[in-house]
């Protein structure tokens, strides 16, 4: 079981995310490599808008994959090129969570391994 913590003092999160999931005696945990925005026909979409549908698409599939659910993730790192609109990639991750609250970070990189990459996202879920 997933619990997110939220001790009394303690500053809220400043988007949807939980500040820190506590897994107890998770059973099986998942770990992903950074997901980059490549389609299965190895294109990649130019807008960041599809990119994070596309990684989003990736993840889940991922977690399906795994037997899991979107809401047994636990911790998220994404990472964004400078200049690209954070607010589109945490739009992304909140609609692809569905109200789900995992810890999350979100890292401004100066570039990624490809230029036509603009984010990417690791993941751990645990059940």
């Amino acid at each position: 079981m997933n619990r997110a913590l939220q001790p009394d003092g303690v500053a809220a999160p400043a988007a949807a995310y939980a500040l820190a999931v506590l897994s107890e005696q998770p059973a099986r945990i998942l770990h992903t490599s950074g997901i980059v925005p490549v389609r299965a026909d190895g294109t990649v979409p130019e807008s960041l808008a599809e990119q994070a549908a596309t990684v989003w698409a990736t993840l889940a599939a991922l977690v399906a994959e795994a037997a899991m659910a979107m809401t047994d993730i636990v911790s998220i790192t994404t990472y964004v090129v400078a200049g690209n609109d954070l607010t589109t990639v945490m739009a992304a991750r909140d609609s692809a969570l569905g109200g789900h609250r995992a810890s999350s970070t979100l890292v401004v990189v100066p570039a990624l391994a490809q230029s036509a990459w603009r984010m990417e996202i690791a993941l751990v879920a645990a059940s």
